[in-house]
């Protein structure tokens, strides 16, 4: 196993969004053949799986009034939070490895994790069922995988000192009227690994945690005594587009809900406006609003004047200008609204 050091310009990235594109920048781009790590911690996000609808999983109100990031992985499974206190941990398989990685198979993943933290005082940690690593029976890590070719990632999110209160808030949603199939997160009782650890590392930071971690998972004194690629800057020239051209957009991180491709958000002095809907060529085929300004009733109601409209101004004027719509929208919040929903990427 080789590290892949992901700094750059010599300094740690804590963008969640440019963090969770990196694996598939690497298993489908960069290839380096064999067992290679990454290991990163992000500033306050959500991270929800490909298939998960926002709405249903997150307390979208608590993330925009807190600053906290939303953003989808490319992989499976369920919602969760990441603050300065967790790690993540990544390993990235390409092709044959000879040391027993495998696809599908998270205990090999899992063990050299709890080995370390064996090692480091939280003897009492251990893999309960597929992918979750406990401690006192309260989940500290969740692992998933995502494939493509002969490469796949595969890791989890290691909590250490992460807000707790704070994860519990930003994972309850608000939304009730959901509906459509999904996959929802297997809510678990959760617990930070660090009172577990030995005395002498109770009180480190989280790059500190992560510098033994690394020390001890690669058996080193030194972190300079482990083989370790760099992404260079033409790495970081791919990385760059892959997130203007996706992983950056609103269309993905809160579009990409079953059954839409769009999202649109648009906050007016009365209230907000959230829009998911499928576009399929110049036509909104299905239409889900939600947001504070419009009560449940007057929101299915825009959902209706909306599903099959034309992305065409004219048209969606005409649908908007409804007496019991501009009671509670201007005709300048109306037009704004129309302008949100003809940007063809955001």
């Amino acid at each position: 196993m080789f590290l892949i050091d992901t700094s750059r310009d010599g300094k740690p990235v804590y963008d969640p969004i440019v963090n969770q594109s990196l694996d598939n920048y690497l298993i489908n781009d960069l290839k380096l053949p064999g067992h290679g790590l990454i290991m990163y911690i992000n500033e306050p996000s959500v991270i929800v799986g490909v298939n998960q609808n926002v709405f249903a999983e997150v307390n979208v109100p608590y993330l925009r009034e807190n600053n906290i990031a939303l953003v989808r992985r490319t992989s499976g499974g369920g919602a969760v939070y990441h603050d300065m206190g967790n790690l993540v941990f990544e390993n990235i398989v390409v092709g044959e490895t000879d040391d027993g990685a495998e696809w599908g198979n998270y205990s090999v993943f899992a063990q050299p994790v709890l080995d370390a933290l064996h090692e480091l005082g939280a003897t009492e940690a251990v893999l309960r069922g597929n992918s979750d690593l406990v401690v006192n029976d309260h989940k500290f890590t969740g692992m998933t995988m995502v494939k493509s070719g002969d490469a796949y990632a595969a890791g989890g999110t290691l909590m250490y000192d992460m807000n707790l209160e704070a994860a519990s808030e930003a994972l309850h949603p608000v939304e009730t009227r959901i509906n459509g199939k999904w996959v929802k997160s297997n809510r678990s009782n959760i617990e930070n690994i660090k009172h577990h650890l030995n005395p002498e590392y109770q009180n480190l930071t989280s790059e500190q945690f992560k510098t033994q971690l690394l020390l001890k998972l690669f058996h080193v004194d030194k972190l300079e005594e482990i083989k370790t690629y760099h992404l260079n800057d033409h790495d970081w020239q791919i990385i760059d587009e892959r997130l203007a051209e996706q992983y950056r957009t609103d269309d993905w991180n809160f579009g990409a809900n079953p059954g839409f491709n769009r999202y649109r958000f648009r906050q007016f002095d009365s209230g907000s406006v959230a829009i998911n809907f499928m576009a399929e060529g110049q036509q909104m085929t299905k239409v889900a609003v939600y947001g504070d300004l419009l009560d449940d009733k007057l929101a299915r109601k825009l959902e209706g004047q909306l599903t099959n409209a034309t992305l065409d101004a004219s048209d969606l004027r005409k649908r908007l200008s409804k007496r019991w719509l501009r009671k509670v929208m201007s005709d300048d919040d109306i037009e704004v609204l129309v302008d949100q929903l003809l940007i063809e990427k955001q």
